[in-house]
């Protein structure tokens, strides 16, 4: 006869165990990688709601304005956010933008290339750099700040001494105009949605110019590649065996190997990932303004850093999601924009970065405390 816990009657009901913790709606939350993110969006949007409103911040192109730097720091984000997850850091994101636009600028206006194989050789060049840096940090058990830090010093040298060698100029200008008939050009530096924006001004459902056009002609190719990239990378962690792998191998690399996990290969191939995002983002900079420069990335490394932080990604590795990463940068964005609309002075913005950086790390020691416990 099965033990229950009713004397009373024959019905038959299950044991109570202590173990169990029941947990809130608000408990499950907490738990949640992006929910720090989450709050801090709508909190920003409140704020600049009232400080803002007024200004065109939230009119058609004031949105664009701040979706376009959200996008643009989002394509980084992604990547230093899977990155981090396995446990490692890239800072030589930033030197990798200026390095893999001047590929794509001399070879296209000195050497004759047509651009798209200039855009093909970036790439290229980019992912084998991104694999020596993964090898490096598995092959010689050095920790990935300082390899990664070197080859940012490394490929900043290289930037600069290449285009002075070749163009005697660290600002290269004029893609845009070899750039016209090129058939992959416009993935990169175009505008999708022209003419639904055109419908929209017709039938004055957009604001337009004194000539009729359009305030807002399209949106920006970053903007979709960073949607793209989202999903993918979503699909990776989420519903894969890679992004098992790599929650595996932040988590805690040992034992992942002990089960199978193929530790170098995941890393090597994330900083593979992080070189293709910033080459991707490199890509649509030169192509949508024409014009490659040296000091291009500065301190972008660090951006996307504090944008995957603010998402809710563990410094430690083995926790975080993309949407967390998502939610960082569109605050990056939504802030540095707000500041400009709401007439505030943009050098507060480093001052905020830096607040949000540390409540963020604060908030992610909480939840991480909160894991352990139920754990």
């Amino acid at each position: 006869m099965p033990i229950t816990n009713s004397s009373v009657n024959n019905t038959v009901q299950p044991l109570y165990d202590e173990r169990i913790r029941a947990q809130s709606v608000l408990q499950k939350l907490l738990l949640r990688p992006d929910f720090g993110a989450l709050a801090g969006v709508i909190l920003v949007f409140a704020i600049f709601a009232m400080l803002a409103n007024d200004s065109g911040m939230f009119a058609a192109d004031g949105i664009l304005n701040w979706t376009t730097v959200s996008a643009q720091l989002a394509v980084l984000a992604i990547g230093a956010c899977l990155l981090m997850i396995a446990g490692e850091f890239d800072l030589s994101i930033g030197s990798m933008i200026g390095f893999a636009g001047m590929v794509i600028a001399i070879p296209a206006l000195y050497w004759g290339w047509p651009v798209w194989a200039s855009i093909f050789l970036a790439f290229i060049t980019s992912l084998a750099l991104g694999a020596l840096i993964g090898y490096t940090v598995v092959r010689t058990g050095l920790p990935s700040f300082i390899v990664s830090l070197a080859f940012l010093f490394i490929l900043r040298g290289l930037t600069i001494a290449l285009s002075i060698l070749f163009t005697n100029k660290t600002i290269v200008s004029g893609v845009s105009e070899v750039a016209q008939d090129d058939w992959l050009a416009p993935l990169f530096g175009g505008e999708f949605g022209s003419d639904f924006f055109i419908w929209l001004s017709k039938h004055d459902l957009l604001a337009t110019y004194a000539d009729g056009s359009p305030l807002v002609s399209g949106i920006p190719m970053i903007v979709l590649w960073c949607l793209l990239l989202a999903a993918f990378a979503t699909w990776i962690l989420l519903y894969s065996p890679y992004g098992n792998w790599i929650f595996a191998t932040g988590g805690d690399e040992k034992a992942a190997k002990n089960v199978g996990v193929p530790t170098a290969k995941v890393k090597i191939l994330l900083f593979m990932f992080t070189a293709f995002c910033a080459t991707l983002y490199a890509s649509c900079q030169v192509l949508e303004y024409g014009s490659a420069a040296a000091d291009r990335g500065v301190l972008k490394e660090f951006e996307a850093i504090i944008a995957v932080v603010i998402g809710g990604t563990l410094l430690t590795g083995g926790y975080g999601s993309v949407l967390g990463a998502l939610c960082g940068a569109l605050i990056f964005g939504v802030v540095q924009i707000g500041l400009f609309f709401s007439g505030i002075n943009s050098d507060w913005f480093r001052v905020f970065l830096g607040s949000m950086l540390l409540a963020a790390v604060l908030f992610n020691n909480f939840i991480r405390q909160r894991i352990s416990q139920h754990s």
